[in-house]
Protein backbone atom coordinates (compact mmCIF):
# COMPACT_ATOMS: atom_id res chain seq x y z
CA UNK A 1 0.00 0.00 0.00
CA UNK A 2 1.60 3.23 -1.17
CA UNK A 3 1.86 6.17 1.17
CA UNK A 4 -0.62 8.98 0.61
CA UNK A 5 0.63 12.26 -0.68
CA UNK A 6 0.41 15.31 1.60
CA UNK A 7 -2.44 16.58 -0.60
CA UNK A 8 -4.40 13.33 -0.11
CA UNK A 9 -3.83 13.41 3.65
CA UNK A 10 -5.10 17.01 3.74
CA UNK A 11 -8.17 16.09 1.69
CA UNK A 12 -8.92 13.14 3.99
CA UNK A 13 -8.69 15.43 6.99
CA UNK A 14 -10.99 18.00 5.39
CA UNK A 15 -13.60 15.40 4.43
CA UNK A 16 -13.72 13.72 7.88
CA UNK A 17 -16.71 15.91 8.74
CA UNK A 18 -19.08 17.16 6.05
CA UNK A 19 -21.83 19.70 6.73
CA UNK A 20 -24.18 21.82 4.71
CA UNK A 21 -25.20 23.77 7.81
CA UNK A 22 -22.33 26.14 8.53
CA UNK A 23 -19.20 27.40 6.79
CA UNK A 24 -16.57 29.04 8.99
CA UNK A 25 -13.35 30.79 8.04
CA UNK A 26 -11.29 33.39 9.91
CA UNK A 27 -13.54 36.43 10.19
CA UNK A 28 -16.45 34.72 8.41
CA UNK A 29 -19.42 32.63 9.56
CA UNK A 30 -21.98 31.48 7.04
CA UNK A 31 -25.18 29.68 8.08
CA UNK A 32 -26.85 27.83 5.21
CA UNK A 33 -25.15 30.32 2.90
CA UNK A 34 -26.23 33.45 4.81
CA UNK A 35 -23.54 35.57 6.51
CA UNK A 36 -24.32 35.49 10.23
CA UNK A 37 -24.23 39.28 10.45
CA UNK A 38 -27.10 39.44 7.93
CA UNK A 39 -29.21 37.10 10.08
CA UNK A 40 -28.56 38.83 13.41
CA UNK A 41 -31.38 41.26 14.09
CA UNK A 42 -33.19 40.26 10.90
CA UNK A 43 -34.65 36.82 11.72
CA UNK A 44 -36.41 35.53 14.81
CA UNK A 45 -35.22 32.56 16.84
CA UNK A 46 -37.98 30.28 15.40
CA UNK A 47 -36.91 31.33 11.89
CA UNK A 48 -33.31 30.50 12.80
CA UNK A 49 -34.35 27.08 14.12
CA UNK A 50 -36.16 26.41 10.83
CA UNK A 51 -33.18 27.57 8.77
CA UNK A 52 -30.77 25.37 10.70
CA UNK A 53 -32.98 22.27 10.46
CA UNK A 54 -34.48 22.70 6.99
CA UNK A 55 -31.93 24.73 5.03
CA UNK A 56 -34.26 27.56 4.01
CA UNK A 57 -35.99 30.39 5.85
CA UNK A 58 -39.70 29.91 6.58
CA UNK A 59 -42.38 32.44 5.83
CA UNK A 60 -43.31 34.67 8.75
CA UNK A 61 -46.62 32.82 9.04
CA UNK A 62 -44.87 29.45 9.23
CA UNK A 63 -42.43 30.81 11.80
CA UNK A 64 -45.30 32.21 13.89
CA UNK A 65 -47.00 28.80 14.01
CA UNK A 66 -43.72 27.10 14.96
CA UNK A 67 -43.18 29.71 17.66
CA UNK A 68 -46.65 29.09 19.11
CA UNK A 69 -45.89 25.37 19.44
CA UNK A 70 -42.53 26.09 21.08
CA UNK A 71 -44.06 28.57 23.54
CA UNK A 72 -46.82 26.16 24.56
CA UNK A 73 -44.50 23.40 25.79
CA UNK A 74 -41.89 25.31 27.80
CA UNK A 75 -43.00 24.14 31.24
CA UNK A 76 -45.48 22.01 33.18
CA UNK A 77 -44.37 22.55 36.76
CA UNK A 78 -42.17 20.65 39.23
CA UNK A 79 -44.41 17.57 39.11
CA UNK A 80 -43.16 17.03 35.55
CA UNK A 81 -40.19 14.66 36.05
CA UNK A 82 -37.79 16.60 33.83
CA UNK A 83 -38.43 19.81 35.75
CA UNK A 84 -38.15 18.05 39.13
CA UNK A 85 -34.88 16.46 38.04
CA UNK A 86 -33.39 19.83 37.13
CA UNK A 87 -34.21 21.18 40.58
CA UNK A 88 -33.03 18.08 42.44
CA UNK A 89 -29.79 18.11 40.48
CA UNK A 90 -29.09 21.68 41.55
CA UNK A 91 -29.60 20.77 45.22
CA UNK A 92 -27.08 17.95 44.72
CA UNK A 93 -24.44 20.46 43.65
CA UNK A 94 -24.72 20.41 39.85
CA UNK A 95 -24.41 23.59 37.83
CA UNK A 96 -26.73 24.77 35.09
CA UNK A 97 -25.21 22.50 32.44
CA UNK A 98 -25.37 19.39 34.63
CA UNK A 99 -28.92 20.13 35.78
CA UNK A 100 -30.10 20.69 32.21
CA UNK A 101 -28.35 17.58 30.90
CA UNK A 102 -29.79 15.44 33.70
CA UNK A 103 -33.31 16.68 32.99
CA UNK A 104 -33.08 16.42 29.21
CA UNK A 105 -31.86 12.82 29.48
CA UNK A 106 -35.23 11.95 31.06
CA UNK A 107 -37.12 13.16 27.97
CA UNK A 108 -37.27 9.77 26.30
CA UNK A 109 -40.11 7.63 24.95
CA UNK A 110 -42.42 7.87 27.99
CA UNK A 111 -41.75 11.42 29.22
CA UNK A 112 -40.95 13.36 26.09
CA UNK A 113 -41.71 10.98 23.24
CA UNK A 114 -45.49 11.36 22.95
CA UNK A 115 -45.30 14.13 20.35
CA UNK A 116 -43.08 12.10 18.06
CA UNK A 117 -45.25 9.00 18.51
CA UNK A 118 -48.40 11.01 17.75
CA UNK A 119 -46.77 12.40 14.61
CA UNK A 120 -45.99 8.84 13.51
CA UNK A 121 -49.64 7.84 14.04
CA UNK A 122 -50.88 10.89 12.13
CA UNK A 123 -48.47 10.14 9.29
CA UNK A 124 -49.57 6.50 9.10
CA UNK A 125 -53.22 7.52 8.75
CA UNK A 126 -52.31 10.24 6.25
CA UNK A 127 -50.36 7.77 4.13
CA UNK A 128 -53.38 5.46 3.90
CA UNK A 129 -55.96 8.22 3.37
CA UNK A 130 -54.16 10.34 0.81
CA UNK A 131 -55.83 13.72 0.37
CA UNK A 132 -59.23 12.36 1.38
CA UNK A 133 -60.88 12.68 4.78
CA UNK A 134 -59.71 9.68 6.84
CA UNK A 135 -62.33 6.94 6.96
CA UNK A 136 -63.34 5.82 10.48
CA UNK A 137 -62.28 2.25 9.72
CA UNK A 138 -58.83 3.42 8.63
CA UNK A 139 -58.42 5.40 11.83
CA UNK A 140 -59.53 2.43 13.93
CA UNK A 141 -57.16 0.08 12.14
CA UNK A 142 -54.17 2.36 12.67
CA UNK A 143 -55.08 2.86 16.32
CA UNK A 144 -55.21 -0.93 16.71
CA UNK A 145 -51.83 -1.28 15.00
CA UNK A 146 -50.35 1.30 17.34
CA UNK A 147 -51.78 -0.43 20.41
CA UNK A 148 -50.45 -3.78 19.25
CA UNK A 149 -46.98 -2.32 18.83
CA UNK A 150 -46.78 0.12 21.75
CA UNK A 151 -49.52 -0.59 24.30
CA UNK A 152 -52.89 0.90 25.09
CA UNK A 153 -51.84 4.54 25.63
CA UNK A 154 -52.50 6.61 22.50
CA UNK A 155 -50.07 9.55 22.55
CA UNK A 156 -51.50 13.01 22.10
CA UNK A 157 -54.89 12.34 23.70
CA UNK A 158 -56.08 12.54 27.29
CA UNK A 159 -54.11 14.00 30.17
CA UNK A 160 -53.33 12.68 33.63
CA UNK A 161 -53.71 16.18 35.16
CA UNK A 162 -55.98 18.29 32.93
CA UNK A 163 -59.54 17.14 32.08
CA UNK A 164 -59.10 19.44 29.06
CA UNK A 165 -55.60 20.64 28.24
CA UNK A 166 -55.77 24.47 28.14
CA UNK A 167 -52.97 24.62 25.56
CA UNK A 168 -54.36 22.39 22.84
CA UNK A 169 -57.48 24.41 22.06
CA UNK A 170 -55.54 27.59 21.49
CA UNK A 171 -53.01 25.82 19.29
CA UNK A 172 -55.78 24.34 17.16
CA UNK A 173 -57.33 27.80 16.80
CA UNK A 174 -54.02 29.02 15.39
CA UNK A 175 -53.83 26.04 13.02
CA UNK A 176 -57.33 26.78 11.74
CA UNK A 177 -56.39 30.44 11.21
CA UNK A 178 -53.24 29.35 9.37
CA UNK A 179 -55.35 27.04 7.22
CA UNK A 180 -57.70 29.88 6.29
CA UNK A 181 -54.66 31.99 5.36
CA UNK A 182 -53.28 29.18 3.17
CA UNK A 183 -50.19 28.65 5.36
CA UNK A 184 -51.05 25.00 6.09
CA UNK A 185 -53.33 22.44 4.46
CA UNK A 186 -55.49 21.46 7.42
CA UNK A 187 -54.98 17.77 6.68
CA UNK A 188 -53.49 16.83 10.03
CA UNK A 189 -55.99 18.52 12.37
CA UNK A 190 -58.71 16.62 10.53
CA UNK A 191 -56.86 13.35 11.17
CA UNK A 192 -56.23 14.21 14.83
CA UNK A 193 -59.89 15.05 15.38
CA UNK A 194 -60.85 11.76 13.73
CA UNK A 195 -58.60 9.95 16.25
CA UNK A 196 -60.21 11.92 19.07
CA UNK A 197 -63.69 10.83 17.92
CA UNK A 198 -62.57 7.21 17.59
CA UNK A 199 -61.13 7.18 21.10
CA UNK A 200 -64.31 8.75 22.46
CA UNK A 201 -66.40 5.99 20.86
CA UNK A 202 -64.14 3.32 22.32
CA UNK A 203 -64.09 4.78 25.83
CA UNK A 204 -67.68 5.97 25.92
CA UNK A 205 -66.49 9.43 27.00
CA UNK A 206 -64.47 12.27 25.50
CA UNK A 207 -60.70 11.78 25.31
CA UNK A 208 -59.59 15.31 24.38
CA UNK A 209 -56.48 16.08 22.42
CA UNK A 210 -53.61 17.27 24.62
CA UNK A 211 -50.59 19.44 23.92
CA UNK A 212 -48.62 16.55 22.41
CA UNK A 213 -51.42 15.99 19.92
CA UNK A 214 -51.78 19.67 19.09
CA UNK A 215 -48.05 20.26 18.62
CA UNK A 216 -47.85 17.04 16.58
CA UNK A 217 -50.51 18.50 14.29
CA UNK A 218 -48.50 21.71 13.90
CA UNK A 219 -45.18 20.01 13.27
CA UNK A 220 -46.77 17.67 10.70
CA UNK A 221 -48.49 20.58 8.97
CA UNK A 222 -45.17 22.44 8.82
CA UNK A 223 -43.43 19.42 7.29
CA UNK A 224 -41.16 18.33 10.13
CA UNK A 225 -40.39 14.60 10.37
CA UNK A 226 -41.40 12.86 13.63
CA UNK A 227 -37.88 12.65 15.06
CA UNK A 228 -37.49 16.41 14.75
CA UNK A 229 -40.84 16.74 16.52
CA UNK A 230 -39.25 15.23 19.60
CA UNK A 231 -36.19 17.42 19.20
CA UNK A 232 -38.35 20.54 18.99
CA UNK A 233 -40.20 19.54 22.15
CA UNK A 234 -36.88 19.08 23.95
CA UNK A 235 -35.72 22.46 22.68
CA UNK A 236 -38.90 24.05 24.03
CA UNK A 237 -38.91 22.27 27.40
CA UNK A 238 -35.24 23.17 27.88
CA UNK A 239 -36.38 26.73 28.56
CA UNK A 240 -38.46 25.58 31.52
CA UNK A 241 -35.69 23.28 32.69
CA UNK A 242 -33.24 26.18 32.66
CA UNK A 243 -35.67 28.50 34.45
CA UNK A 244 -36.35 25.99 37.23
CA UNK A 245 -32.68 25.14 37.65
CA UNK A 246 -31.85 28.82 37.96
CA UNK A 247 -34.71 29.47 40.38
CA UNK A 248 -33.57 26.57 42.57
CA UNK A 249 -30.07 28.02 42.60
CA UNK A 250 -31.49 31.27 43.97
CA UNK A 251 -33.61 29.46 46.56
CA UNK A 252 -30.79 27.24 47.79
CA UNK A 253 -31.45 23.90 49.44
CA UNK A 254 -29.34 20.79 49.77
CA UNK A 255 -29.99 17.26 48.51
CA UNK A 256 -33.73 17.64 48.00
CA UNK A 257 -35.38 14.41 46.92
CA UNK A 258 -38.58 13.93 44.92
CA UNK A 259 -40.79 14.48 47.97
CA UNK A 260 -40.62 16.20 51.35
CA UNK A 261 -39.20 14.09 54.21
CA UNK A 262 -42.46 14.80 56.06
CA UNK A 263 -44.28 12.63 53.52
CA UNK A 264 -43.28 8.99 54.06
CA UNK A 265 -42.96 6.58 51.19
CA UNK A 266 -44.85 3.28 51.24
CA UNK A 267 -42.81 0.30 52.38
CA UNK A 268 -43.96 -2.92 50.71
CA UNK A 269 -41.40 -5.42 52.04
CA UNK A 270 -41.58 -8.07 54.79
CA UNK A 271 -42.23 -7.05 58.42
CA UNK A 272 -39.33 -6.52 60.80
CA UNK A 273 -37.56 -9.83 61.52
CA UNK A 274 -34.46 -11.20 63.24
CA UNK A 275 -31.77 -13.57 62.13
CA UNK A 276 -32.28 -17.13 63.35
CA UNK A 277 -29.47 -18.75 65.34
CA UNK A 278 -28.44 -21.02 62.47
CA UNK A 279 -28.36 -18.03 60.09
CA UNK A 280 -26.16 -16.13 62.53
CA UNK A 281 -23.69 -19.03 62.58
Amino acid sequence: MSAKSPEQVLEDAKSWWSTAIIDIHPGEIGVRGYPIQDLIGAVSFPQMIWLMLRGELPSRAQAALLEAALVSAVDHGPHAPSIAISRMAVTCGLGVNGAMASAINALDDVHGGAGQQCMELLAAIAARSGAAEPAPETVDQEIDRFIAAHGKIIPGFGHRFHPVDPRSGRLLELVRAAQRAGTVSGRYPAIALAIERALGRRKGQPIPMNIDGATAVIYCELGFPPQLGRGLFILSRSVGILAHAWEQMQQGGRIKGPMSPSIPYRYAGPPKRRLKEEEER
